[in-house]
């Protein structure tokens, strides 16, 4: 992002965009129990923001790890261990989340157990590997990832109790070493995971809309 501060805490709109996310979850049930994972060094910080913004939404908060793995099990071990249910793990820079992709996946997790918000990929996909020039390959076949990934809690919390992997990219990796199937849902478009000054202006503009 180059920027001075974690792209979490830049404003969008008036307000930090990790503010805008979690509203978004309570949009959807003012009720859902948030768990908020941040790395210690920046949890003063955040209590900054929410007493200079008034932002007075329910939440926990977990210490982030040196990892993305780590860090989704420090948020899971927050959740009981005997506790039965759903849960969503998402990217506290992806704020505009629709509600309707966030009932799709609850919804559907109730009997699969593991989902996934996806979307068709437009552009024209080239694999590369070890080749120079590369080659195209069908769009068709491939979809492009977004969060909350939702599942049930029972099963993520024992798939966090495997080791860390290089190939685990997100939390349906994590689940799927179990050998479990993940279900695919329709995403949303406006679900843009802010990483550049470009989504930043974005933002703005979705804000608006």
């Amino acid at each position: 992002m180059g920027a001075d501060i974690p792209k979490q805490f830049l404003p969008v709109g008036g307000k930090p965009v990790l503010m805008h996310t979690i509203s978004r979850f309570h949009a959807y049930d003012k009720d859902l129990k948030v768990i908020l994972v941040l790395p210690k060094t920046q949890q003063a910080y955040w209590q900054e923001l929410c007493e200079q913004y008034h932002f007075d939404e329910d939440y926990q908060l977990a210490d982030g790890g040196a990892s993305r793995f780590q860090s989704c099990k420090n948020g899971i071990s927050m959740i009981p261990t005997d506790a039965v249910g759903l849960v969503a793990i998402h990217d506290g820079v992806r704020p505009f989340v629709s509600c309707d992709t966030i009932s799709r996946c609850f919804d559907t997790a109730e009997t699969a157990k593991a989902v996934i918000p996806v979307l068709p990929v437009t552009d024209t996909l080239r694999f590369i590997g070890d080749s120079q020039s590369g080659r195209n390959v069908l769009r068709s076949d491939y979809k492009t990832v977004q969060t909350p990934q939702v599942f049930d809690i029972q099963l993520i919390k024992q798939a966090y109790e495997q080791e860390e992997r290089a190939d685990f990219t997100d939390d349906a990796s994590v689940v799927e070493r179990l050998g479990q199937v993940v279900t695919m849902v329709e995403g949303n478009r406006e679900n843009i995971k802010i990483t550049t000054p470009f989504d930043l202006k974005v933002a703005e503009v979705l804000l608006e809309l």
